[in-house]
C-alpha cells in the first residue's frame, strides 16, 4: 500500500531523515516508534507532503506522491491526525467532523456522522460545543473522528496517545483494535511499547532520523536490548 525507499528530508540546511524506509500493507497496522525528536513526525510530514523530501522514492498503491501537494495526497486516501490534534477551535465538534469528510464511494462501510458517533458516543454528546470547549481527550476523539470522515485508505497517527488520561488512552487503544478488526490500514506513532505490540503488526524504530531496527512484535518483545537502546528514556 505504502512504500517509503531511501526518503531524505531537511529542514533548510538541516538534514532529518537519513535514507528512510518503510513499508505499510493493506490491513496492517505499523508503528513508528522512538525517542523525542528523532524523525518520526518528520516522516509523516514527509508522506503527507508537508515537507518535501530529496531524493528516494515515496509511491501509495502505485502512485508517486514526492512532489504532490498534501491536499492532493489527503485525496488519494491518506488521512492524519497530527500531533497537537489541530482541531478547529471556533466550530462546533459536529462542524470540524463534517468540515473536510469526503464520501466514501464504493466503500461497503463507508464513515458517516452516525458510524463514528457509534465508535465515539462521547462526541455525539458534545457535538455542540465548540472545539476549544471539549476536554483533551474529547479532542483526540475528535481528530480521529475527524480524519476516518475523510474515508481514508491509510490513516497516520501522529502520538496517538499522548497527554491523555488513563482511561482516555485505553478507549482510544480500543477503538483503534475495532479499526484493525475492520480492515483499517494504520501508522501508529506512539510511546506506550505494551499497547503497540499488542495491536501492531510491524514496527520500524528511527534514530537520529535513520532507520536501525524494524520486526514483528514477538522479535520486539523478545529483544529488550532493543528497546533500551532506542527506546528507553
Amino acid at each position: 500500500m505504502l512504500d517509503m525507499s531511501g526518503i531524505d528530508a531537511f529542514y533548510g540546511r538541516s538534514q532529518a531523515l537519513f535514507a528512510m524506509s518503510l513499508s505499510i500493507e493493506a490491513g496492517q497496522v505499523v508503528s513508528l516508534m522512538g525517542r523525542n525528536g528523532m524523525g518520526k513526525t518528520t516522516t509523516i510530514r514527509a508522506i503527507m507532503g508537508l515537507i518535501r523530501p530529496r531524493g528516494g522514492s515515496l509511491d501509495f498503491q502505485g502512485r508517486d506522491l514526492l512532489g504532490l501537494a498534501p491536499y492532493k495526497i489527503a485525496q488519494l486516501g491518506l488521512g492524519l491526525v497530527p500531533e497537537g490534534r489541530q482541531i478547529f477551535p471556533n466550530l462546533t465538534v459536529r462542524e470540524n467532523l463534517v468540515a473536510t469528510a469526503r464520501a466514501g464511494d464504493g466503500l461497503s462501510q463507508p464513515w458517516t456522522l452516525a458510524r463514528v458517533y457509534d465508535l465515539f458516543p462521547r462526541l455525539q454528546e458534545r457535538q455542540g460545543s465548540m472545539g476549544n470547549q471539549i476536554s483533551g481527550g474529547e479532542q483526540q476523539m475528535l481528530a480521529v473522528a475527524r480524519a476516518l470522515m475523510t474515508n481514508p485508505k491509510l490513516l497516520l497517527l501522529d502520538e496517538a496517545t499522548e497527554g491523555l488520561a488513563p482511561l482516555i488512552r485505553t478507549e482510544i487503544w480500543s477503538c483503534l483494535s475495532s479499526l484493525k478488526d475492520a480492515g483499517q490500514a494504520i501508522l501508529i506513532i506512539d510511546k506506550n511499547v505494551d499497547a503497540l505490540t499488542k495491536i501492531c503488526d510491524r514496527h520500524f524504530i528511527v534514530e537520529k532520523g535513520h532507520l536501525v531496527w524494524s520486526g514483528n512484535s514477538a522479535e520486539l518483545t523478545a529483544n529488550p536490548d532493543v528497546q533500551h537502546q532506542y527506546l528507553g528514556v
